[in-house]
């Protein structure tokens, strides 16, 4: 049985797709590795109201981002149905103009919509003021948008750096070299439903060259922080209401994302660490091995139903 309507609550039994425009890039790709996936045609046969998820999507590479966040969004229990968003006020460089026209919706009409849940991604701009950012006006419009309108938000990487300024106040911090690899992070509060079924210790990617203090976070009562490394700090924050999680890495990167990132720069000349942790014995001629996929798996699926689902109203348009 599907989410449906029974004596006011929804309920659960089986595995639900995300609901996506049939061509999009990414569902070819999704569909090769089982993940269940259903088109616009079919899901209007099926009466049930599923989880409403805005992706804005920062990054250059689009589409490998599109089907990282997908991907995770796509193997839980509940049906999703995923609106992209494109920033109105940025030209990308990287991804072609007919793509974005055909799969994405701009702020304007994001703000015509009510969604469940939001995911705000990171962005390479980390090193810029954030008022220097050409879409900066129109992101933090969203941001408000979606502290009044929308059950619980996720901000990632840049996209984490940028809310906490926003809506906090809190800077982010120059560090001397490039945070790169993988680090492992500490639960600190075990108790809390986000990190439900995660181990003490588990790993995140990140790649940034700027840093948050937990000093700073700690000037907030109102802002908890749920977890962090001793290599790469603060890694899992959450307002105290529920309605904003953000985290500093990149739990949804694919086994070679990092290695690609790598040898881009590398081959561009550019001065560039082996990422820390990834590759076996720190070579770079050796293939890197996924150790975070299941801890991107949870999380995911505990934000969708701790934070979302438990939040949302049925009747919630």
């Amino acid at each position: 049985m599907s989410i449906a309507k029974k004596k006011g609550f929804r309920y659960t039994s089986c595995i639900m797709p995300i609901k996506i425009q049939s061509d999009l890039p990414a569902r070819r790709i999704l569909e090769n590795e089982n993940i269940f996936v259903m088109t616009e045609m079919r899901a209007t046969a099926q009466d049930i109201r599923p989880l409403k998820i805005a992706i804005v999507n920062l990054m250059p590479t689009k589409i490998a981002t599109e089907t990282q966040l997908l991907r995770l969004l796509g193997n839980t229990p509940l049906q999703v149905e995923i609106s992209l968003v494109r920033m109105e006020q940025h030209i990308s460089k990287n991804t072609g103009e007919d793509h974005l026209e055909k799969f994405y919706i701009g702020s304007e009409e994001l703000f015509d919509r009510r969604f469940d849940g939001m995911i705000i991604t990171g962005a390479p701009v980390e090193q810029l003021p954030y008022e220097q950012v050409d879409y900066w006006n129109e992101l933090c419009a969203i941001m408000d948008y979606a502290r009044e309108k929308v059950f619980c938000s996720l901000y990632i990487c840049w996209g984490a750096q940028a809310g906490l300024y926003h809506l906090y106040g809190i800077p982010k911090h120059l560090l001397d070299k490039k945070l790169f690899g993988v680090f492992q992070n500490k639960r600190i509060m075990p108790s809390d439903p986000l990190l439900r079924g995660f181990d003490d210790i588990f790993p995140i990617p990140q790649s940034r060259h700027t840093t948050i203090d937990r000093s700073n976070i700690m000037e907030h009562p109102e802002l908890a922080v749920l977890a962090q490394s001793d290599e790469s700090g603060v890694s899992i924050i959450k307002s105290n209401d529920n309605r904003s999680v953000f985290i500093t890495g990149h739990l949804e990167y694919d086994t070679n994302t990092l290695s690609d990132e790598y040898w881009r720069d590398k081959n561009k000349g550019l001065p560039i660490n082996v990422p820390e942790n990834y590759f076996p014995g720190d070579n770079p001629e050796k293939l890197p091995v996924s150790v975070w996929r299941s801890t991107a798996h949870l999380f995911y699926s505990n934000w969708l139903n701790y934070y979302v689902y438990q939040e949302t109203p049925y009747t919630f348009v």
